[in-house]
């Protein structure tokens, strides 16, 4: 695990090696807030200049308008920093995923896994091992995942071979 040019996916530092599959975004949960910020410091002058003017009427649209944004944006930034990050380190694999808030992570004894490399576009990269299964992928452009499959089959049967036999290496 030490060539680090032999992975395109993963990086590698110290004795982890690790895939981090996040979502595309462009814009941060923060900055989202402060771009929400600033449309409602606009608006509400707006709102304000009409209301001094005598269109009581723009504020009631203008409160509904940013509560429509605001719904928008608060989904938007729930989901912008999902992801899944899977790491191998001391022949365990650790798969965690990130969905709205929620996190699940899941460990497997790296001798034990086997990666299912998706069969069509819409499917994706299995991980299983001890009965248990775990999808993953669902950031990574379709025509990626048999590529990012293959270099974590190769990683583990890499890890498989530089371990010790009879090691009871244990996750955790």
């Amino acid at each position: 695990m030490s060539e680090s040019s032999a992975y395109r996916f993963a990086r590698v530092s110290d004795r982890t090696l690790a895939w981090h599959l996040r979502r595309n975004c462009s814009v941060t949960p923060q900055q989202l807030g402060v771009l929400y910020v600033s449309l409602c410091l606009v608006s509400l002058i707006v709102a304000g200049w009409s209301w001094f003017l005598g269109a009581r009427f723009v504020f009631a649209f203008v409160a509904l308008e940013l509560l429509a944004v605001g719904a928008a944006f608060l989904v938007y930034a729930r989901h912008a920093v999902d992801g899944e990050t899977v790491s191998l380190r001391d022949g365990c694999l650790v798969v965690e995923r990130e969905c709205a808030g929620g996190r699940e992570r899941l460990e497997f004894l790296g001798a034990q896994v086997r990666i299912d490399t998706p069969t069509d576009r819409q499917a994706l990269i299995g991980v299983r091992a001890h009965g248990r299964r775990v999808d993953i992928g669902r950031h990574v452009r379709p025509e990626w995942r048999p590529a990012l499959a293959g270099e974590m089959r190769q990683a583990l049967q890499a890890c498989r071979l530089a371990a010790p036999r009879g090691s009871g290496s244990v996750c955790g």
